[in-house]
């Protein structure tokens, strides 16, 4: 049996974090003509370095395979644009930026973000892996180039001119395999005095709240505060300030800078967060290995729930079709025995099915016309933003059931509002 490298260190993987058995790659879509075709298959199996404590998946596909032509578009989430605007307001301010200034940002999908910067006159360009979604931001007249980020592109870059005074990466950390080349390029297209930051989910969250279907074959690490400052700090730069985010679960974003600038200063934060990442035992191997049986209970759990329920002649139907929701539904065996079918607001995945359990992506409508006993929310982390966009269910007595960190039921908001009312 050939063992895994760690994509930071080189050094064996031995431990294992939690297996989630045999899954398709998560935003592998099919269309009705592929649903009678044989499937890709693929170990979901995440171990943890002993020596950088980095949890990660061994890599199956190219980041081309995966991620050239992509179904996750950023701007169809209201929260997230939300977020967005609100961070190009903070950092204009706080990097003072202007029309003299360049933003650049790495994974900058459909210019969801630069957006905001280029309505304050502020330069901007995007740098976008997947053909179709760079499209969509030279049509909304965001500058994007259409290229997978590392040394090479950052040197390409440099010689046209560009380098960035704010460097900005979200959501992107985890979904790269070569991590060494990619923040060796960030490294080299910072200006000396510039400022980059990076969101990514936090694995304190994913540990303490369970969050195992973040897991997919797309999200190639996943970083504790400890670990990242080493990773950065082998590539010279500095992580001065942090800050714990809502957004993903719970995500952190980091701030850095080169490790020889004086400025900014190390904000207390981040001391605050590595102490609470070791009181939390991030600093320790055995913290990692025994959570592969918290998720087996919450399958179970879940399991049990969908049984139950079918067995009374409920009917049950998803919300979304995130990359998430494909690893909860395979790992746990659920498919259209238990749900009816799913909707998404992402006209690019209505029509289509989920990848291994062929579950059909309906327009959201679909569910005021069927009227489900259970609406079953995939992207749980938007859970507020959709039991309000879906309140209506309340007419006919639906509830929500969200299944992470384990199963739990909500009556619709409007059911509360009659009941209160009566």
């Amino acid at each position: 049996m050939v063992i895994a490298k760690c994509r930071f260190s080189g050094h064996p993987l031995r431990h294992s974090f939690v297996d989630l058995g045999m899954s398709p790659l998560a935003n592998a879509y099919l269309t009705a003509e592929q649903l009678n075709h044989a499937e890709k298959f693929y170990p979901l199996h995440a171990y943890v370095s002993e020596d950088t404590l980095l949890v990660q998946l061994e890599q199956f596909e190219t980041p081309d395979q995966i991620f050239s032509d992509y179904a996750y578009f950023s701007s169809y989430s209201a929260s997230w644009l939300k977020h967005a605007k609100a961070y190009t307001d903070k950092m204009v301010e706080k990097c003072g930026l202007n029309q003299h200034t360049q933003v650049i940002e790495i994974a900058s999908n459909d210019g969801y973000l630069l957006q905001y910067f280029v309505e304050k006159g502020i330069p901007v360009l995007g740098i976008e892996p997947a053909v179709n979604i760079a499209k969509v931001a030279l049509k909304k007249g965001i500058p994007t180039i259409n290229k997978f980020f590392g040394v090479d592109t950052a040197k390409e870059l440099i010689k046209q001119g560009q380098k960035a005074d704010l460097l900005v990466g979200n959501n992107v950390l985890a979904h790269v395999p070569d991590l060494n080349d990619f923040i060796a390029g960030m490294k080299l297209l910072l200006q000396p005095d510039g400022i980059l930051t990076m969101e990514f989910p936090h694995i304190l969250q994913l540990i303490q709240h369970n969050q195992f279907d973040t897991i997919y074959h797309e999200h190639f690490s996943y970083f504790s505060f400890l670990t990242v400052e080493k990773i950065f700090a082998a590539h010279n730069l500095k992580l001065f300030d942090v800050e714990e985010l809502p957004t993903h679960g719970g995500s952190l974003r980091i701030y850095a800078k080169h490790d020889y600038a004086d400025h900014p200063r190390i904000n207390e934060r981040v001391n605050q967060l590595k102490a609470k990442e070791i009181a939390a035992g991030l600093h320790r191997i055995e913290t990692y290995v025994t959570f592969g049986e918290k998720v087996k209970a919450t399958k179970r759990k879940l399991l049990s729930f969908l049984v139950t329920a079918k067995a009374e002649g409920k009917s049950i139907v998803g919300y979304g079709a995130p990359a998430k929701g494909n690893t909860l539904l395979n790992y746990c065996g659920i498919g259209k025995d238990f749900i009816d079918y799913t909707v998404d607001r992402n006209p690019y995945k209505q029509e289509l099915f989920l990848p291994g359990t062929h579950i059909p992506i309906c327009y959201p409508d679909k569910i005021r016309e069927t009227q489900p006993d259970y609406v079953l929310i995939l992207p749980w982390n938007l859970k507020e933003e959709i039991m309000e966009q879906m309140a209506f269910i309340g007419e006919w007595g639906g509830q929500f059931v969200v299944p992470i960190p384990e199963v739990q039921v909500y009556p619709s908001p409007e059911r509360n509002l009659l009941l209160t009312a009566s």
